[in-house]
């Protein structure tokens, strides 16, 4: 007697998945093939950078389309081996993720152009551009899945290629910083593992959506709380926030600027997109509970940056606590927990993507035509390039906040959620800060550029190659600061799709299954 067939549909995808749903896991994997076919190209030193442009900016479209298709059809969610979550290891794109990836392959971009001028045959030869598509891969991975296991082994992923990448020349001062980022970073990716596999004991899953069901389901029960704590302690040493932030200022300072550009650009704010996504999406009752403390560091981390920066001479190091600085006001946002705040700390968040990248390669500009990075021996920049010297002034008011510039909005935001509730003290704290930033900025401006030259400068030109990406850059920072309602717009969805993930959680189980 034949077998009846068997019903795979409660355990199986059984239907074919659309095209465009296949943008959710193109990134990620995009990456990965291109990084390896470049590592297998690797003594073609021509041919890298030739390469790794063009597959940067498919990166960029890949995002955009994504972006689009989000943005018109709700979160998208494709699981592996056809397997129904929570079994099937799940990619889920929101609106979100999908603006950070955005942003950070974009971020990746001009990082690559930028580095065509900057990264010299031995550079190439020991594997920057592989390293820099197998760094998007785990930046891209870590936006865009849904499972918080897998979240861990993206970080992982870019961890690896960020050593690679610090340690690119082997210099004594890049071991050093090297050993400085690694040591925290291993402690926090541990902490994150444990407490990962703690979650997992208590839920017996690790898909996102599955968890914030449960967890909304057993709140009473279950020791969410301590779950809370140990996630905002093991990403806020990623995200380098107060009181484990003494890592970064350590460290980088001492790569290739255009990798010191991509750090300050995308480590830092994988952090703070894993802290959103499981405070503010997993576990928001806790996060509530957990606000004043999470403000607390938040405003700690903003005025020791600020601090931090004022007391530097070199130009990279002072980038390094701008960075901190900018961390405190995503974290004041998420300590508010409302759609204002929020929405402040995921527009903050994307506008440090791009303006510290950009200050960054700013720097290096600055360092190269100066012959040397201490503010004590520059000068006269602004008499070798006026219009190196403007974009450099337009990213310098764009990261004190002031507008009409895209850090202007998000701190606005920021402040007036605080304000709603009464923290008169957080919206003090962010708008001290911003004039602290602004003096420590100005200082750099009035030394390096403003001031005549003490010494003969080099006769080196400002590299027309170097300049673009830095124009664009800071093209979209005037943009976005001049006409932000798109953006605003969009970015709101993203903060109310995070406080009430129904429809994230329908894209993974349609039907509530």
């Amino acid at each position: 007697m034949a077998a009846s067939p068997t019903d795979l549909s409660a355990a199986l995808v059984t239907t074919p998945v659309a095209l465009a749903d296949w943008l959710v896991v193109l990134p990620p994997v995009w990456c990965l093939l291109t990084g390896a076919l470049l590592l297998m190209m690797r003594k073609s030193l021509r041919l890298q950078g030739l390469l790794a442009v063009p597959a940067l900016l498919v990166l960029v479209v890949l995002d955009g389309l994504l972006l689009a298709h989000v943005a018109q059809n709700g979160p998208v969610t494709m699981v592996m081996g056809r397997w129904l979550p929570p079994f099937g290891i799940a990619f889920t794109a929101d609106l979100a993720g999908v603006l950070f990836a955005l942003a950070g392959a974009v971020v990746a971009l001009a990082g690559g152009v930028h580095a065509l001028t900057e990264i010299d045959g031995s550079g190439r030869r020991y594997g920057f551009y592989p390293f820099l598509l197998l760094l998007m891969a785990g930046v891209s991975g870590a936006f865009l899945t849904g499972d918080i296991f897998n979240l861990y082994v993206w970080f992982e992923v870019l961890l690896i290629s960020s050593f690679g990448l610090i340690t690119l020349g082997s210099e004594p001062r890049q071991i050093d910083g090297a050993i400085k980022y690694a040591f925290l970073n291993l402690i926090a990716t541990t902490l994150f593992l444990v407490t990962t596999g703690y979650l997992y004991g208590i839920f017996g899953t690790l898909n996102m959506a599955d968890i914030a069901t449960k967890a909304a389901a057993g709140r009473a029960d279950l020791p969410l709380m301590t779950l809370a704590t140990l996630y905002l302690l093991a990403f806020g040493m990623k995200a380098a926030a107060f009181p484990v932030n003494f890592w970064l200022p350590a460290s980088y300072h001492t790569p290739r600027i255009v990798v010191s550009a991509l750090f300050a650009g995308l480590l830092t704010k994988v952090g703070i997109y894993a802290l959103l996504r499981t405070l503010v999406m997993l576990f928001p009752v806790e996060r509530e509970e957990l606000s004043f403390l999470i403000a607390l560091a938040g405003a700690a981390t903003m005025i020791l940056g600020a601090l931090g920066a004022l007391g530097q001479s070199d130009i990279r190091r002072l980038l390094g606590y701008v960075v901190i600085s900018g961390i405190g006001v995503m974290l004041a946002g998420l300590s508010l927990g409302s759609p204002g705040g929020v929405g402040g700390a995921i527009f903050y968040a994307l506008h440090s993507m791009v303006v510290m990248t950009a200050l960054y390669m700013a720097a290096g500009l600055a360092g190269r035509l100066a012959g040397s990075f201490d503010l004590n021996r520059m000068g006269g920049l602004y008499t070798r390039s006026g219009f190196f010297s403007a974009l450099s002034l337009v990213l310098f008011f764009a990261v004190s906040g002031l507008p009409p510039f895209s850090g202007f909005w998000p701190k606005v935001m920021v402040a007036k959620a605080a304000l709603d509730i009464g923290a008169w003290w957080l919206t003090a704290t962010v708008f001290l800060t911003g004039f602290l930033t602004t003096i420590a900025v100005g200082r750099v401006f009035l030394f390096a550029y403003w001031r005549p030259a003490q010494d003969a400068l080099p006769a080196e030109a400002v590299p027309a190659g170097a300049l673009l990406p830095l124009t664009v850059l800071t093209a979209l920072t005037v943009g976005f600061g001049l006409f932000p309602d798109a953006l605003l717009s969009t970015i709101q969805a993203a903060a109310q799709g995070l406080a009430d993930p129904r429809a994230y959680i329908g894209s993974v189980f349609p039907g509530g299954t």
